[in-house]
C-alpha cells in the first residue's frame, strides 16, 4: 500500500479512535482545520467534536486538561503544534505528568500521549524549528519516541496509548510528505528497542527521526567507497536501548552519532558517553558526532541548511573515523 508519513500517522490515530472509546484527540486546529500539518484531516467529520477537540492557543491549559482526563480514565492524544510551543507546557509535562506516579506512591498513572512536530529544514524560523526532544528525554517518568519510518508512524501510537505512563511522540516536520510502501496489515510496533535500518561492518551511524534519511543516503555514498556503514535508528530516546547501541559498536568498532539537536549537552553527548562507558575497549577510534550548529535555527534557506547535519558532514565524519589509526 502506497502512503505518506502523514497518512500513516492519521491511520494510527483513526485505528486508536475505533478500537477504544476512551481515546480522543485534542489540540490547536486539529478539528475543523484538519491539523496544522493535515495529520487529523477528516477525523472531525468521522468521529465528531466530542472526540476531535479544538483547543484555544493555550498549551499549559490543554496539556493540563489532558493530564486530568488521563487521571480520570480516558486515553487522550494531545497534539502540540511544534515542540517549541511545548515549552509553554513544561510545568504540566515535567512537574505534573512525569511526577504524579512517583509522588503518589504508585497510586496514580497518567496514560497520556503527547504528539508534537520537531525539527528544521522548512524555513519556519527559529521559534518553529528546533529539535528539543533531548530536553524531554532528560526527564524521568516520560517515554520519548521518534518515529522515522512509515511503519513506526503508523504503529507507535497504539503501543504508546497502552502505556500506563506519559509518552511523547516527536514527528519530524520534514517527514510528513515522505511516501513509500506500507503493509496494509501494519499494526502496533515495539517502543522499547532501537532498530538496525542498514547492516554494515565498518562504522556505526547512530541517529533517529528526521536525520535517518540523511544518514541512510550517507551510508549509500560510503558503500560506493568501500565503507559499509551500519545504521542504527534509536527510535526510543528515553529509555535508550543500551544493548542495541553497544552491540553495533562491538560489531563495527567505530561510531558516529548524528543528532539534529545541538552538540552541547544533547542526546549525541549522552549516546557517546554510554558508548564510552559500556564499549570503550571495543572502540578502534574516538566516537564522532554530527549535530546542528550552536545557533538558533536560521530562516534563510542557505543558512538553515548550513546549520543542519548534512549528507556531506556525515560522510566526512564516517571517513575520518574509518581511517583513524590510533
Amino acid at each position: 500500500m502506497r502512503t505518506t508519513y502523514r497518512e500513516a500517522l492519521r491511520a494510527g490515530i483513526r485505528e486508536a479512535l475505533q478500537r477504544d472509546d476512551r481515546v480522543f484527540l485534542m489540540g490547536e486546529d486539529v478539528g475543523a482545520y484538519g491539523g496544522c500539518f493535515a495529520v487529523s484531516l477528516g477525523l472531525l467529520e468521522e468521529f465528531g467534536p466530542e472526540r476531535i477537540r479544538d483547543t484555544p492557543l493555550a498549551e499549559s491549559g490543554f496539556v493540563g486538561a489532558g493530564i486530568g482526563a488521563a487521571l480520570g480514565g480516558m486515553r487522550p492524544i494531545v497534539e502540540i503544534m511544534t515542540v517549541n510551543f511545548a515549552l509553554l507546557a513544561l510545568d504540566q509535562i515535567v512537574n505534573n505528568a512525569a511526577t504524579l506516579l512517583h509522588m503518589s506512591g504508585g497510586q496514580f498513572n497518567v496514560p497520556l500521549v503527547i504528539r508534537t512536530t520537531t525539527g528544521a529544514g522548512r524555513q519556519l524560523g527559529a521559534q518553529h524549528s528546533h529539535s528539543l526532544e533531548g530536553w524531554l528525554a532528560h526527564i524521568p517518568g516520560l517515554r520519548i519516541l521518534a518515529p522515522a519510518t512509515l511503519a513506526d508512524a503508523r504503529g507507535m501510537l497504539w503501543t504508546a496509548l497502552e502505556d500506563p505512563d506519559p509518552v511523547l511522540i516527536f514527528e519530524h516536520g520534514s517527514l510528513y510528505n515522505v511516501s513509500g510502501e506500507l503493509d496494509a496489515g501494519a499494526g502496533a510496533v515495539d517502543i522499547n528497542r532501537a532498530a538496525v535500518r542498514r547492516p554494515g561492518g565498518d562504522v556505526s551511524l547512530i541517529t533517529y527521526g528526521g536525520t535517518l534519511p540523511t544518514v541512510l543516503e550517507a551510508a549509500d555514498l560510503l558503500a560506493s567507497e568501500g565503507i559499509e556503514a551500519e545504521v542504527l535508528d534509536l527510535r526510543v530516546l528515553r529509555p535508550l536501548d543500551d544493548p542495541a547501541i553497544l552491540a553495533t559498536v562491538a560489531k563495527t568498532h567505530r561510531a558516529v552519532v548524528v543528532d539534529e539537536g545541538w552538540r552541547s549537552g544533547g542526546l549525541s553527548a549522552e549516546v557517546s558517553s554510554r558508548i564510552t562507558e559500556g564499549a570503550f575497549y571495543d572502540l578502534d577510534a574516538p566516537v564522532a558526532r554530527v549535530c546542528s550548529a550552536e545557533v538558533p535555527i536560521p530562516y534563510a534557506r542557505h543558512m538553515e541548511l548550513a546549520a543542519l547535519p548534512s549528507v556531506e558532514r556525515v560522510v566526512d565524519a564516517a571517513r575520518a573515523v574509518a581511517a583513524f589509526r590510533g
